[in-house]
């Protein structure tokens, strides 16, 4: 296979069948709401038909433009190899219990990999027809404006967003950190869609996000989001973040995230 060029122009190439292929994503959720099937995939993990015609369509449009590129995604999907270079990584609904229940806080993500590096994130939220988007390197936008972090340091003054793992145990270590944030943050919020979370992180409407229960799928790309809008992506314990570990914490500030590091042992 020749070598891939992360080159600017390849980048928008890829970040344009990106935000394409999450309209067409976000149109079959707004087909579906209010007419699918509901079945149990575990407790309080639900996948509905547009679940899997939204992950459909935007394979196809994808693999339109780039039939050499392989893909992994939530709903049992993996097409690559060892030695495929460049893989999509897409969660056709992110939030899919709000979708049920018709909560408009849902969306669809995602992200490119390309030797190991997330290169291009995109979050779709049709409810509010809000494209959130990220190229490596060149910073981070929604509908087209460039977005940055809120700035905050404070632990006292941040908003801050937490996922917890299904059907938790009261004795979960991270029901723990969810008890323990409570006292220092201003608030925290638990909002069932991890890519709308970091959406925000990076837009500046939150100030954090955390998580020890996450896939790959749920925060490729909101976590490059935040990256390029100038926030801190490490795992719990404020070390290297690794985008296939499920251990996530975002934050508008390299301060505020190490103020977390501490505040959630």
């Amino acid at each position: 296979m020749t070598p891939i060029e992360s080159s600017s122009i390849q980048q928008q190439n890829w970040l344009s069948a990106a935000i394409d292929a999450a309209h067409e994503g976000g149109r079959v959720l707004q087909h579906w709401r209010g007419r699918f099937s509901v079945r149990e995939k575990s407790r309080a993990n639900l996948v509905t038909e547009a679940d899997e015609a939204s992950q459909a369509a935007i394979v196809q449009s994808l693999k339109s433009r780039f039939p050499e590129h392989g893909f992994l995604g939530e709903e049992n999907l993996n097409d690559r190899s060892a030695d495929t270079e460049c893989f999509w990584i897409i969660d056709p609904l992110d939030g899919t219990t709000n979708y049920v229940h018709g909560f408009p806080y849902y969306c669809v993500s995602i992200a490119l990999s390309v030797r190991g590096r997330m290169e291009v994130g995109v979050i779709y939220d049709p409810t509010r027809d809000e494209i959130f988007s990220a190229v490596a390197g060149a910073g981070a936008f929604r509908n087209g404006e460039r977005i940055v972090t809120s700035g905050e340091t404070q632990l006292k003054s941040a908003m801050a967003m937490a996922s917890l793992p299904i059907a938790a145990d009261p004795n979960d270590p991270a029901v723990r950190r969810f008890l323990n944030a409570m006292t220092q943050l201003q608030t925290v919020q638990r909002t069932g869609s991890a890519a709308l979370n970091l959406a925000y992180v990076a837009c500046g409407r939150t100030d954090a996000f955390w998580s020890s229960s996450l896939y790959v799928w749920d925060i490729a790309a909101g976590s490059l989001l935040v990256s390029e809008a100038g926030g801190s992506v490490t795992n719990l314990a404020g070390e290297t973040f690794d985008a296939f570990a499920p251990s996530l914490l975002a934050a508008s500030t390299p301060i505020l995230c190490q103020e977390l590091v501490v505040a959630l042992r």
